[in-house]
């Protein structure tokens, strides 16, 4: 973890095999529980990539009302290849110096991402809420790993997201939209499935894509080439 910490604005000084270690050891930690007082800010992170460079965006929300409150981002370039499973080693340096210039501190982030629904069990949700040790979300555009059946056409249908050898719960299949494909939802750190469904569902407004995170995703797509 230390390693961890200390990699804010600099490349992860770890090979592929220390990197998957580190995700094992960061995955022990990740717990499932309900959230502790009310939830009034929501921050939606997101990673763009382009030319070589990565830019993290992070835009801070009121709660139920999705007003965006702040927005901050961070510009590097990129130190870390294209690696299946391991792309938090190259989207949380920028994520960290975009959190430094945030303010107000949310009460729970959601990444666009995965969060335990990952081959270790350790998405980019999950390193983000150990590391800053807060309520964390993972909502994905596509499933990465598990099993799972169609859910119902309506908004607010879902099903499971199970490991498809040995059934384990991962995350949710959700219908964000009626009529509109789905979102793969996972907990990140200290929240459960049930509360992240319900916080994903509120939070989709008007698109597929919640608010805090669909914001970001903006957010990271608005490239100062001269950062």
């Amino acid at each position: 973890m230390d390693r961890l910490a200390g990699a804010q604005n600099k490349s992860w000084e770890v090979s592929v095999a220390e990197a998957r270690m580190l995700q094992d050891k960061l995955a022990a930690e990740v717990v499932a529980r309900p959230l502790i007082g009310p939830v009034r800010r929501i921050a939606g992170v997101d990673v763009s990539v382009r030319g070589g460079r990565c830019r993290a965006a992070i835009v801070v929300m009121d709660y139920p009302g999705c007003t965006v409150q702040a927005a901050v981002s961070a510009q590097q370039r990129v130190t870390w290849p294209y690696v299946p499973g391991l792309l938090a080693f190259r989207e949380i340096p920028p994520i960290m110096q975009a959190w430094e210039k945030l303010h107000p501190v949310p009460d729970v982030i959601m990444v666009d991402g995965h969060g335990r629904a990952h081959i270790r069990r350790c998405g980019l949700a999950c390193h983000v809420g150990v590391m800053l040790k807060i309520p964390t979300i993972g909502v994905a555009k596509r499933r990465f790993v598990g099993h799972h059946e169609d859910p119902g056409t309506d908004k607010g249908s879902w099903v499971p997201l199970t490991d498809s050898d040995t059934g384990e719960l991962l995350g949710a299949v959700v219908r964000t939209r009626s009529h509109v494909s789905p979102v793969f939802v996972s907990i990140g750190h200290a929240i459960t499935l049930k509360e992240s469904i319900a916080l994903t569902l509120r939070c989709a407004v008007r698109y597929r894509l919640p608010e805090p995170t669909r914001q970001a995703h903006l957010e990271s797509r608005r490239w100062n080439l001269e950062g």
